[in-house]
């Protein structure tokens, strides 16, 4: 295979000699980036305040069934709030309800 000479473009004498040239020097941004982002109206899709992260309540304690139940916020924040004055873990706490109730409702009936 034989090379064929590039042809000529005609920059060979202009590029030829580039003493004369410099990079221009780096200026710094004059706005921050989140400014400049704010300005040209983007929204920024980050999380505004961190929510509080809440405890692992993991345990491993020989419960395996599940149950699932809706209920207003403010009853499972209560829930959570017995369980952890306790040191009770969730399934433990609903073990305990049940229990009271129990006692409760069905010692009237009888």
């Amino acid at each position: 295979m034989t090379h064929k000479p590039r042809p000529d473009l005609g920059f060979g004498a202009a590029l030829g000699d580039l003493g004369d040239f410099a990079p221009k020097a780096k200026q710094a941004p004059k706005l921050d980036t989140r400014q400049a982002a704010e300005d040209a109206g983007f929204k920024s899709r980050e999380a505004k305040a961190e929510k509080p992260k809440k405890p692992q309540r993991r345990r491993r304690t020989g419960r395996n069934a599940q149950f699932n139940i809706k209920a207003r916020p403010e009853t499972i924040e209560a829930f959570y709030k017995v369980a952890d004055a306790n040191g009770w873990g969730l399934g433990e706490t609903l073990e305990h309800a049940v229990a009271l109730l129990e006692k409760q409702h069905l010692n009237r009936k009888e």
